[in-house]
């Protein structure tokens, strides 16, 4: 079997992302050696591998659906903003360079093709199946000529095209419809049909729908999978959380202590890897926000600076805001403070940046003995360590460097005080030192907060698997999705009109 398919999507956030892991995790309980592949990622939500290549961690969560290392030959493209016009651009897990929009559309993306379908031919040589997740929609006519992740790869690896759909935003026949009739001819030749996601309510109430749709367009659809509290995978493009809201769904089992914990999220600009707070918000009792004004630190008992694609913007944020202030008075009052990454150099006592902000001399807050110097070539590691007498692993993606010149040591970071600073990314998912971690905070607050024994962030990750594999399983027509992965789209597909304009 040599077999493949893209998951397309009528628009951003349809759930591409979540179908790709469920496919894979599906088929790997049947007993397929399959691999996920994104050939473009536009994400501020990156993962290192073994061979210390930089990809999304969405990318990184579908290789573990697959049970699989992760490699770059998954990601071949991965986009990392670094403000409204430009983006780091990361090509087979190493930076080559910032670009514009323009830029890069212009004609860097088109002569990336070569690269992404040497990789996926590479993937689908080792692997039985390959299952492809797109960006954005496909109909983006504007972005068509230059396209490597959606229509542009499927034409040229002749990969089935499912498309996704979000009915819980509503108009999803419309988006459907519309989504195949803007493609040009030989691209709908590819398009199979289509997938319903997050449907609540009567199924045999869509049946006429679909049916419908069945008759304009000659193509069927696939399953419609109900919407379900607490799935995802790894986020991509954005904080899919109020500032002010709880991040994704914080454990609904009661605290084993006699308190809660409540943890605090500054969210900086273009935010990157909030997914370490997510092993915090897994533990039973622990209250995860993301937060942008200085009160709401105020009956926080740990606070968190989490990763930042610009380090010196996020700390001029935290001044404009008075966070700032508000963080220096926490660190002096002895109240828990931790930095990660882009939050650990802010804490310091000054940075020296010529590569992502050229601002040159810039005073940190001072809370940690630390001097941060921006390096051209970017620190990409998985590290192993200990702390607080547990073992402890992590990953590291970073250009600052630091010079760490008292306080007790802490992973490569260091303590003073209260306040804890670490480039280590996922240090929270190991369990043992989790759980130390959050005992000290909870005696240095004054809470009777009292760690689970029992949480693994990896059998909740599982967990979360599986149920996306289940809700393939149950709910798609997983016999003829077989076959379209296996022998690619349906010979004859009828052309909508109009297509594609010239």
């Amino acid at each position: 079997m040599n077999g493949g398919l893209l998951v397309a999507g009528t628009t951003s956030d349809a759930g591409k992302s979540v179908v790709t892991a469920g496919i894979c995790r599906w088929l790997v309980r049947q007993g397929v050696k399959v691999a996920p592949f994104k050939a473009q990622n536009m994400s501020l939500n990156s993962f290192v591998t073994l061979e210390g290549a930089e990809i999304g961690r969405a990318q990184a969560m579908q290789a573990q659906a697959c049970r699989v290392e992760p490699t770059a030959l998954m990601n071949p493209v991965l986009l990392k903003p670094g403000g409204e016009q430009s983006s780091q651009v990361v090509l087979l897990g190493k930076p080559v360079g910032e670009l514009s929009a323009r830029g890069y559309h212009g004609g860097r993306q088109q002569r990336l093709l070569g690269t992404v379908l040497d990789c996926l031919a590479e993937l689908r040589g080792t692997y039985d199946a390959v299952i492809c997740e797109g960006a954005g929609s496909p109909a983006e006519i504007n972005l068509r000529r230059t396209d490597i992740v959606n229509m542009g790869i499927a034409r040229n690896a002749r990969l089935p095209v499912l498309v996704v759909g979000d009915i819980d935003r509503g108009g999803v026949f419309a988006s459907f419809f519309g989504t195949v009739a803007l493609l040009s001819p030989e691209d709908q030749e590819l398009v199979a049909g289509f997938l319903v996601n997050k449907f609540r309510g009567d199924v045999s109430l869509l049946e006429p729908g679909l049916d419908m749709l069945y008759g304009l367009t000659g193509r069927r659809t696939y399953g419609v999978l109900p919407f379900r509290h607490g799935l995802g995978i790894d986020e991509e493009d954005g904080l899919r959380v109020s500032l002010r809201g709880t991040v994704r769904e914080s454990s609904v089992t009661p605290p084993v202590g006699a308190d809660v914990l409540r943890v605090a999220v500054c969210a900086v600009p273009l935010m990157s890897n909030f997914t370490d707070v997510d092993a915090l918000a897994a533990e039973p009792g622990v209250v995860v926000r993301f937060v942008d004004r200085p009160e709401e630190l105020a009956d926080a008992d740990l606070v968190v600076v989490p990763g930042t694609r610009a380090t010196v913007r996020a700390l001029q944020w935290l001044r404009e805001r008075g966070l700032a202030d508000a963080l220096v008075r926490r660190a002096a009052e002895g109240r828990p403070v931790l930095g990660i990454c882009g939050g650990f150099q802010l804490l310091g006592e000054h940075i020296e940046d010529e590569v992502e902000s050229r601002a040159g001399h810039v005073p940190g807050l001072g809370l940690l003995p630390v001097r941060v110097r921006f390096a051209r070539e970017k620190t990409l590691t998985r590290p192993v360590g200990q702390a607080l007498g547990e073992r402890v692993e992590g990953y590291e993606i970073h250009h600052g460097v630091a010079d760490v010149t008292g306080g007790e040591a802490f992973l490569d970071g260091c303590r003073a005080g209260r306040t804890w600073g670490t480039h280590w990314h996922g240090s929270l998912e190991s369990d043992g030192f989790r759980r130390a971690f959050l005992r000290e905070v909870a005696a240095a607050a004054g809470r009777r907060f009292v760690p689970a024994p029992d949480t693994s962030f990896a059998a909740l990750r599982e967990e979360q698997l599986d149920r996306l594999g289940d809700l393939i399983e149950q709910h798609a027509d997983t016999d003829a999705l077989w076959r379209l992965i296996e022998s690619g789209a349906p010979q004859g597909l009828p052309f909508i009109p109009p297509g594609a304009p010239a």
